[in-house]
């Protein structure tokens, strides 16, 4: 199906964990769809590992032209809750929104996500994974681009300790 030149991108909103079937089935009725997505670090048992996840959970773009596509099958697609929309009508993106996320993407198609914590020095801490998870530090600084510097209280002392960044949040 070709797109006329008035096509413009819009928000789904998706079922919960739906996004890939919403997409899946939005493909088969031959509309574009973008879902950005990144590498996530999760943590389960005391390990991490790496799973791609929707950037926007619950969300993602699709390609509409108005003129020549019954965009309102897409209310009834399998997956999606409804188009994000000002009364009626459905609320177009601007281009540039998607621009900025097309242009953090690497290689495969991922955003590349900015992994330097927000905290600020001596900002309360809790570690979240591994041998020191639960505890709460003091932030100290980041080491690099996934690692992060904690002081922890010790045997009565304070330790400094190097933690991965996604180890630990705002206490």
């Amino acid at each position: 199906m070709t797109m006329g030149t008035d096509a413009a991108w819009y928000v789904v909103h998706t079922q919960v964990n739906g996004e890939a079937k919403a997409a899946r089935n939005l493909v088969q009725q031959g509309f574009e769809i973008y879902l950005p997505s990144y590498l996530k670090r999760r943590s389960h048992a005391r390990k991490i590992k790496e799973v791609v996840a929707p950037l926007f959970p619950r969300y993602l773009f699709v390609r509409i032209d108005m003129a020549t596509q019954r965009w309102r099958s897409i209310q009834s697609t399998l997956g999606v809750c409804h188009l994000v929309a000002n009364g009626q009508d459905p609320t177009p993106v601007s281009r540039d929104v998607l621009s900025l996320l097309k242009s953090r993407e690497d290689q495969s198609g991922l955003i590349k996500m900015d992994r330097v914590p927000q905290f600020s020095l001596g900002d309360k801490v809790r570690v979240l994974a591994g041998a020191f998870a639960d505890s709460l530090g003091l932030y100290d600084g980041a080491n690099d681009r996934d690692r992060v510097a904690i002081l922890l209280d010790f045997l009565g002392r304070k330790v400094r300790v190097s933690l991965d960044a996604d180890a630990v949040a705002a206490a």
